[in-house]
C-alpha cells in the first residue's frame, strides 16, 4: 500500500469513526445517564437518511432539509420520551427491551408505508462536490471531509454542553444520583426528556449528512445499532470520551480491514473476515478493562 492510498484510507477510517461516534454518542447518553437500554436507536439513523432525502427532495435544498429535519427528530424525542419511555425508568431492563424492539418493527414498518422499499441516493450540494487533491493521481472527496469536520464541532459543543453549562451540571447529577436531584428542586424528568431528545437528533443528524455519502436503503438503521453498541462497550458506558475513542477504533480497524489483503495458500483472507477483526478488538478491550476504556469500574 503506497502512501497517497494509506493516507485515503486513513480519512475514511477516521469520517467513519467520527460518524459513528455522533449514533453512539446518543446512545450512551441514554444508557448511561437515564439506564435505558434502546434497541431502537438505530432507527432513529435510518429515520434522519429517509428525512434528508425526501425533504431535499419536496424543499430542492439539503441544509433546508438538514435543519428542518433536526427539528422533527428533536420533536419526535420528546413525544417519545413523554409517551413511552418515561413509564420504563422504573421497570427492569426486559421492558424495556421489548418495548424498544417493538419500536423498531414500527418504524420498519412506517417506513414501508410512507417511503417505500426502494434504496435512494441524496444529491451531493454543490458546495461539496468538489475533490482535494492529495498526489498527482489520488484526490478525497471534500463531502467527506465536511462530514468529518461536522462530526468534530458536535464532539466540541457536547463537551462543553455537559461540562461548562447549567444544564450539563444537571445531566452529570442526575447520572450519579436521581433522587438527590429531584430532592433539591430541579425537574429530572425534564433533564432526561432533553437528553432522549439530544441522542434522538445526535442519531437522526448522522443519517442525514451520512446520506450523501450513502445509499438510503431499508433496515440500514440495524447495521448501524451492532456497530454502535461494540463502540459503547469499548469506551464504556455512559462516557462520550470512551465514545469517541471507541468509534474512532472501529473506523480505523474496519477500513483498513477491509483494504488489507493477507494471502495464505493463494487466498485472501483478511477483507473477508474484516468484520471480525471489530469484535476482536472488543473481547481484547474487555480481557483488559472489562468496564471498557473510560468505564467506571463497579
Amino acid at each position: 500500500m503506497d502512501f497517497g492510498t494509506f493516507l485515503i484510507q486513513l480519512l475514511n477510517g477516521v469520517q467513519y469513526g467520527l460518524l459513528l461516534f455522533l449514533v453512539a454518542s446518543g446512545l450512551t447518553l441514554v444508557f448511561g445517564i437515564m439506564g435505558v437500554i434502546n434497541l431502537a436507536h438505530g432507527s432513529f439513523y435510518m429515520i434522519g437518511a429517509y428525512l434528508a432525502w425526501s425533504l431535499s427532495t419536496y424543499i430542492g435544498n439539503l441544509w433546508l432539509a438538514i435543519v428542518a429535519g433536526v427539528a422533527l427528530s428533536v420533536l419526535l424525542g420528546m413525544v417519545l420520551e413523554w409517551l413511552l419511555i418515561s413509564r420504563l425508568y422504573a421497570r427492569d431492563h426486559l421492558y424495556q427491551v421489548l418495548l424498544t424492539y417493538g419500536l423498531i418493527l414500527v418504524f420498519e414498518e412506517l417506513r414501508s408505508v410512507v417511503w417505500g422499499d426502494d434504496v435512494h441516493g441524496v444529491q451531493v450540494p454543490g458546495l461539496l462536490e468538489g475533490s482535494i487533491p492529495l498526489t498527482e493521481t489520488l484526490s478525497y472527496p471534500v463531502v467527506r471531509l465536511w462530514i468529518s469536520a461536522v462530526c468534530l464541532v458536535l464532539a466540541a459543543g457536547m463537551y462543553l454542553l455537559i461540562q461548562r453549562t447549567r444544564i450539563g451540571m444537571m445531566i452529570r447529577a442526575g447520572a450519579s444520583n436521581r433522587d438527590m436531584v429531584q430532592s433539591l428542586g430541579f425537574n429530572i424528568q425534564f433533564v432526561y426528556r432533553v437528553v432522549f431528545a439530544l441522542g434522538i437528533a445526535l442519531t437522526a443528524f448522522a443519517g442525514m449528512i451520512a446520506a450523501p455519502v450513502s445509499s438510503v436503503f431499508p433496515g440500514m438503521g440495524n447495521q448501524v445499532l451492532i456497530i454502535c453498541f461494540v463502540v459503547v462497550v469499548i469506551g464504556g458506558i455512559g462516557s462520550v470520551k470512551g465514545a469517541m475513542v471507541g468509534a474512532i477504533l472501529i473506523g480505523l480497524v474496519d477500513t483498513f480491514g477491509k483494504v488489507i489483503s493477507v494471502e495464505i495458500a493463494g487466498v485472501k483472507l483478511l477483507p473477508e473476515l474484516a468484520g471480525l477483526t471489530v469484535y476482536l478488538l472488543m473481547a481484547a478491550v474487555l480481557l483488559w478493562r472489562p468496564e471498557g476504556i473510560f468505564g467506571k469500574r463497579l
